[in-house]
């Protein structure tokens, strides 16, 4: 007996030795981190190709090449491209080849990168080679359905093609003008920059060569001044159906989608139906066609009455004259074709998520997001040809606490694969069993989290000021013992309408790792808990989701273990709205990191990268009603602001501009003698947590997590100290008696 007691301490003792062998994850540990993205099952099941991306050796940019894993997980993943910028990957129908676009990753030339071309490889070995040759970047290939055909999408214009034409011929290019003439409302458009109205995406068509040595010579299907969208093949060949806005200036008015068809051999445009569903940034999406040809399955927003926020649906069209769109969705208050955010989707490779057909068109397949997490769901879609069926109940394939974040299925639809993350894992693929098991098939990251202390978040719920209930998560240190007090972080998301949940987040797992215990909500107004939570927020943002937010706090201190004169608040977009709408109302934060915030409603309405036209945020513009702008921004109230901020800002944020935000509260801040930095980013966009430059990703985290060193741990930091300070700390300066205003 005393022998059995002491093989089991020893196996205790082993296994904790084992835990503290692993380490806390830092903020360098982003240069390890590898993603899978745009996963794509082979027809017959057999096999998964996606995009691998990982940090490239100068850590400022980031690697996409093709692998390929069999779905038996019976091997590991293989290369199949050489490529440093491979990405999109679509089978052939007979499953013999890959289609996928290709660029060279040479650095921009004239302030232009190299446009993408389409590639081909054989999957019976060989070099993958280039097929196109066209002047602009090229994207989203699909294959016909005998395998003699790529269509694909690209803006290039025929004064594209003669210059080219002319440059290959004469070896020089023309001089072409970089000053803007703009006369649309929407001129530039985060991660985008300035738009250039000459150019929009058109079809494209080519004929696959057998070889290499083959030749390919693109054809353009498709004219106008309006981008056509995800364009696919009948089931016959002979058309190509897509999406496509064609009002001139769409911000006028609500959203019109126009679904149209042109023949693959060429010629007139035909309109198959109009469709008024939309969103605050567009029409529809996702528009897949049925395995018969005579439905087409997408995901719409109602945009009446106009609100902050419209639930995404799933929608049917049988394509006949005269039909009505059916919504498949209207009795499912969750948000479908949608998703729980964190901060490492595959950079560079983030795929198109769209419904997908059952093989016999009687069901759809969709992610959805539900009360923080993504599952995958099957809806009734009626039996082939007939909407007899709607009222039966979606039926939830996936389980757990994790995120669904793509998925793709075999032609036949019994093989499912799911990319997968969780709050200890980024990404992975799994198999879906129809039982609702799930058979992990890659785990590209796995010599780096068997290294790693990572912990899994505790879910809460609570009781907001007026009964509604709020989901939140609390992160706590690896070493965490709730006999001990603890610095708290206050972390609030974007959007305003996106959500938190069950997948990782760097930034979460990095806090915790330094000490602090990281409380994410997601108050009112936050996607995956059915239409009114999300919009009830509209016309009162900020307001209400604050308190929502400030009660969370209260729940987190009731345990004891945070200490209440050593808390901290961050966000970022809506969450630095957020942030710097705190501060203006409490003191009870002892110091603030606000990132691409809004300060001044009034500024962003003019400057952000789309518009307010219709009444979704603002009954009415700035001009016509500026109390309302000036009672709900931050910046009215900076007088009431005591908390040290830190205002972390992209150069080329186009979504909420720098002047708009943080430059505004950080000049004020120093008029007033407070202490504040402001850091700027070069080049980046409002993704720069997301797909920043991975150098740029972690300077971000150190200075979120040093500023909060800072002030909340006391430590120092002189790269924060404010100059005035240091000057008059030198030896011999003359004392300041003045008192901040």
């Amino acid at each position: 007996m005393r022998r059995c007691i002491a093989v089991a301490v020893v196996f205790v003792l082993a296994l904790s030795g084992f835990a503290q062998s692993k380490r806390s994850i830092t903020d360098k540990d982003l240069f390890r981190f590898q993603w899978i993205g745009d996963p794509q099952v082979s027809p017959d099941g057999s096999h998964v190709v996606f995009v691998r991306v990982t940090v490239n050796e100068k850590k400022d940019n980031y690697d996409t090449a093709l692998w390929m894993v069999p779905t038996t997980g019976s091997d590991r993943p293989t290369r199949l491209t050489n490529g440093k910028h491979d990405a999109q990957p679509r089978w052939s129908p007979d499953g013999k080849w890959i289609a996928f676009v290709r660029s060279s990753g040479e650095p921009p030339k004239d302030g232009k990168p190299p446009a993408s071309q389409l590639a081909l490889l054989s999957l019976s070995g060989g070099e993958a080679w280039v097929m196109t040759d066209l002047p602009r970047p090229v994207s989203d290939p699909v294959w016909s359905p005998d395998g003699k055909h790529v269509a694909f999408l690209c803006d290039a214009n025929a004064d594209d093609l003669a210059k080219k034409q002319k440059k290959d011929s004469a070896g020089e290019s023309e001089h072409e003008s970089d000053v803007k003439v703009i006369t649309r409302a929407v001129y530039r458009f985060n991660g985008q920059g300035y738009l250039d109205p000459k150019h929009h995406r058109h079809i494209w068509i080519l004929d696959v060569p057998a070889s290499s040595d083959g030749k390919a010579t693109p054809k353009q299907l498709t004219q106008g001044n309006f981008d056509e969208d995800e364009p696919s093949f009948t089931p016959d060949g002979n058309r190509i159906l897509f999406h496509t806005n064609r009002a001139v200036e769409p911000y006028y008015e609500l959203t019109t989608s126009d679904i149209m068809s042109v023949p693959v051999a060429g010629g007139e445009v035909q309109s198959l139906a109009k469709v008024k569903l939309g969103g605050l940034l567009g029409g529809l999406s996702g528009m897949t066609l049925s395995p018969d040809g005579k439905r087409i399955a997408f995901i719409g927003a109602v945009q009446e009455p106009v609100r902050s926020y419209s639930q995404p649906d799933l929608w049917v069209l049988d394509l006949q004259p005269g039909a009505v769109p059916k919504n498949l969705t209207a009795a499912y208050d969750f948000d479908v074709n949608s998703g729980v955010g964190g901060d490492n989707a595959a950079p560079r490779a983030p795929g198109h998520l769209s419904p997908v057909w059952s093989k016999d068109g009687s069901h759809l397949l969709d992610v959805v997001a539900k009360q923080g997490r993504a599952i995958l769901v099957s809806f009734d879609a009626g039996p082939y040809g007939a909407f007899d069926q709607l009222s039966a109940m979606p039926q939830e394939l996936s389980r757990g606490d994790q995120a669904v974040q793509q998925f793709t299925t075999s032609d036949d639809g019994k093989v499912v694969v799911m990319n997968v993350s969780t709050p200890t894992m980024i990404d992975e693929l799994f198999v879906l069993n129809a039982d609702g098991r799930q058979r992990q098939i890659t785990n590209i990251n796995g010599a780096l989290f068997s290294e790693l202390n990572l912990t899994e978040p505790e879910e809460i719920w609570y009781s907001s000021f007026d009964g509604r209930k709020i989901q939140a998560w609390v992160q706590t240190p690896p070493d965490f013992d709730p006999a001990k007090k603890y610095p708290l972080i206050l972390n609030i998301h974007g959007g305003p309408h996106s959500a938190y949940g069950w997948v990782f987040d760097h930034e979460f797992q990095w806090m915790a790792a330094k000490g602090y215990v990281v409380l994410y909500p997601n108050p009112r107004g936050s996607t995956s808990y059915g239409q009114e939570f999300g919009n009830i927020i509209q016309y009162k943002y900020p307001g209400d989701d604050y308190r929502d937010l400030m009660i969370g706090v209260d729940e987190v201190l009731k345990r004891g273990y945070v200490d209440a004169n050593k808390l901290g608040v961050t966000g970022g977009s809506g969450g630095g709205l957020l942030t710097d709408w705190t501060v203006t109302q409490t003191h009870r934060f002892h110091a603030a990191v606000s990132q691409r915030d809004i300060a001044d409603w009034t500024s962003w309405w003019y400057t952000a990268d789309f518009t307010l036209f219709q009444p979704n945020w603002f009954k009415a513009p700035p001009f016509d009603d500026p109390q309302d702008y000036i009672k709900r921004s931050p910046i009215t109230y900076i007088k009431n602001v005591d908390t040290p901020m830190m205002f972390i800002l992209g150069d080329v944020d186009w979504r909420t501009p720098p002047g708009s935000g943080g430059e505004q509260m950080f000049r004020a801040l120093k008029f007033m003698h407070k202490p504040t930095v402001m850091v700027h980013f070069p080049g980046e966009s409002h993704e720069l947590s997301r797909s920043g430059q991975p150098w740029h990703r972690v300077e971000r985290l150190d200075h979120i997590v040093g500023w909060f060193d800072k002030w909340l741990m006391g430590i120092p930091n002189p790269e924060y100290n404010m100059p005035s300070d240091e000057a008059n700390a030198m030896p011999g300066a003359p004392k300041n008696t003045e008192k901040p205003h």
